[in-house]
């Protein structure tokens, strides 16, 4: 069949959760057969979310073709397994760049150049004919008819909030492709509906504003998605449906639910995969029964027992380590238990207090970042690990801070450090590669995407993997273990258990003899989903749980 397109809107407020409900329209979608993809459109003028600070945007999220993204694309990886590459991520700076690019090399011909058509046609252009990632992870090339091959549904998701100065050109964009593809492309607008203690009422008057906004702007959504903390009954839907032009089996309410997971199973009891069809005009067949998808809600739901584990880090906002959180969670959903997660800031950690900080903790998660603020905290928290044989899972900067830990401790190298934090360190363990030595731009230059990982037979690791020799793992990071103190590390007990085959770089290091003392280079959180947890989590919570049963 010819490629469908849904576009997901915001509006009212942001963070209403466009991200949480694309994925579950894919999810919904693919459990009807269907093959899908979803992209992301980001308003703001950066070329990537690559430098932007966790505070003022969440996590970076990394696909696997190394591209640093918006953290949206891991709730979709996560949802509907499938892999996504830079073209699921777009932002206005791309595009901006992309015509101003043509513009110094000639290619208008002299024209002027203007947000319509020029800005709004390569938006246009990126929705409709950029390649995409496929279920089963393989790029799809743009077929002649301007759909994509292979792909049935794409879902198309825009942030931002309905009014937002730079959002205009994309709703322009999505304005001329819903005349241009008539029947085969829908909006499915977001918005707020808010409730007011002191009069006791719902109110859905920030739902009309939103709407007849975005039907100012030349677009009647098809279907609505009423964000809400309590339940809509029927005669508010009718009201929001009778005030903004939209039948009343396509208006849905998302409550808050108990996880992020319930919402597939949410809005397919309300009929939003249903609706969907309809309106494309596919018949809507019988409600897929998505069993893996139950199975595992009833795992969560029956989940009793907790197991405790600390997330070591500087930042002190949840989506910064959002992959890492969901990882955990899933890997303690399989393994019966609830992961209760107590971020402890790395910066607050001493000698001295670092005992009160972990007490009652089960399992230690070293966090990722970059710079120095921080740093001695998580190096602390190492030791203490350490030497508790307390379970740890150091990733990426965390890794490198147990490695460093190891070396002043064990190796009596009191001054060792990595580069990138004492330049001028006499012994740097943790040292910048040698191909970003004269590397000065920020953006997308790090060692990212995907690499292979050859792994040590009979390490905890290579257990853990269920016994693979070769895995292939997602990076972004500009420093490595520093192969010159290789023989020292595995000499004294640290071993380097997984590695690149092509580049000999130290991929994972752990420490036998300890119940479960790993630390990894790249970032496993990328590639852990609902049905699939990554076995590295799955392996440290178990063992976590079995401090519980000891």
């Amino acid at each position: 069949m010819e490629t469908k397109y849904i576009f997901v809107t915001g509006g009212v407020v942001s963070s209403l959760g466009k991200g949480i409900i694309s994925a579950s329209i894919g999810k919904l979608l693919q459990a009807r057969g269907y093959k899908i993809t979803i992209q992301k459109f980001d308003p703001y003028i950066n070329i990537d979310p690559g430098t932007l600070n966790p505070y003022e945007h969440g996590e970076c999220y990394v696909t696997g073709d190394g591209f640093e993204t918006d953290l949206d694309l891991g709730h979709y990886e996560r949802f509907t397994g499938i892999e996504t590459t830079r073209d699921n991520s777009i932002t206005a700076g791309r595009i901006y760049k992309t015509v101003i690019d043509r513009e110094r090399h000639g290619d208008y011909l002299g024209k002027t150049i203007q947000v319509v058509p020029h800005i709004t046609d390569e938006i246009k252009e990126r929705m409709l004919r950029t390649p995409l990632a496929s279920p089963e992870g393989d790029t799809k090339e743009a077929s002649p008819r301007g759909g994509i091959e292979g792909v049935d549904f794409v879902i198309t998701e825009v942030g931002g909030t309905i009014g937002d100065i730079e959002s205009a050109p994309f709703m322009e964009a999505i304005r001329q492709l819903r005349w241009q593809l008539g029947r085969n492309a829908i909006n499915i607008h977001l918005t707020y509906v808010p409730y007011l203690k002191a009069a006791g009422e719902l109110k859905t008057k920030p739902t009309q504003h939103s709407v007849k906004e975005l039907q100012g702007m030349g677009i009647q959504p098809d279907i609505l998605v009423l964000r809400t903390e309590r339940h809509l009954d029927d005669n508010v839907r009718m009201k929001v449906a009778s005030f903004c032009n939209v039948n009343m089996e396509c208006v849905v309410q998302s409550e808050d639910m108990p996880s992020i997971y319930e919402v597939p199973v949410n809005m397919q009891r309300q009929g939003l995969d249903a609706a969907i069809l309809k309106k494309i005009g596919i018949p809507v067949g019988e409600m897929p029964a998505m069993k893996g998808w139950h199975d595992f809600l009833d795992k969560q739901r029956n989940a009793t027992r907790e197991v405790h584990i600390a997330l070591v880090g500087k930042y002190d906002l949840q989506d910064a380590y959002k992959s890492i959180r969901e990882s955990l969670n899933l890997a303690g959903i399989y393994n019966d238990v609830k992961a209760k997660l107590h971020f402890i800031n790395s910066e607050e950690i001493t000698p001295q207090n670092i005992a009160k900080k972990l007490e009652n903790i089960q399992g230690v998660v070293i966090c990722p970042g970059f710079g120095q603020r921080g740093v001695e905290g998580k190096v602390i928290a190492a030791e203490y690990t350490r030497t508790n044989d307390i379970p740890t899972f150091g990733i990426c900067l965390g890794m490198q801070m147990m490695v460093v830990e190891f070396a002043r401790n064990v190796l009596g190298y009191k001054d060792a450090n990595s580069a990138e934090m004492s330049p001028d360190t006499t012994h740097p363990v943790i040292d910048l590669m040698e191909e970003q030595k004269n590397i000065t731009q920020m953006g997308g230059t790090m060692r990212l995407g995907a690499y292979d990982c050859e792994l040590i037979k009979g390490s905890c690791a290579y257990e853990a993997y269920g016994e693979e020799v070769l895995v292939r793992e997602r990076h972004r990071h500009r420093y490595e273990f520093n192969n010159q103190y290789l023989q020292e590390f595995e000499n004294k007990g640290m071993k380097c258990v997984g590695v690149n085959p092509a580049a000999g770089l130290v991929e994972i290091v752990e420490i036998p003899e300890k119940r479960w003392y790993i630390g990894t280079q790249f970032h496993p959180e990328y590639s852990s989903t609902v049905l699939h947890p990554h076995p590295l989590f799955l392996s440290f919570v178990k063992t976590c749980l079995g401090e519980i049963e000891n």
